[in-house]
């Protein structure tokens, strides 16, 4: 009887002292970085590296269109807005969060 005792009050010790390290160091707990951050990062290097020979055939077949005379000014217009924000992305996303202050 008294060996159980004595066990269940060592095992509430070890949990009281597990828990109070945890609440002592709470950066522990926050080691690891978010998953969810690792693939957005991850993606954007992707989509940037995937989209970056895409960019400049885009801008060789309006230069190759507008040497013949048949383009519509919105085209290239649109073209650069569309690299603009696609290249500027991260800069953009960091920048409406800092509006934002998160």
């Amino acid at each position: 009887m008294v060996s159980a005792n004595l066990r269940s009050f060592t095992s509430y010790c070890e949990l009281a002292l597990v828990a109070i390290a945890c609440l002592a160091l709470p950066e522990l707990a926050c080691a690891q970085a978010s998953p969810f951050q690792t693939g957005a990062n991850s993606l954007v290097t992707n989509v940037i590296a995937i989209a970056t020979p895409f960019a400049v055939l885009a801008i060789m077949v309006l230069a190759v269109v507008a040497m013949t005379g048949r383009l519509s000014w919105a085209w290239p217009l649109g073209a650069l807005v569309g690299i603009g924000v696609l290249f500027g992305a991260p800069q953009i996303v960091a920048w409406v969060r800092g509006l934002f202050g998160v």
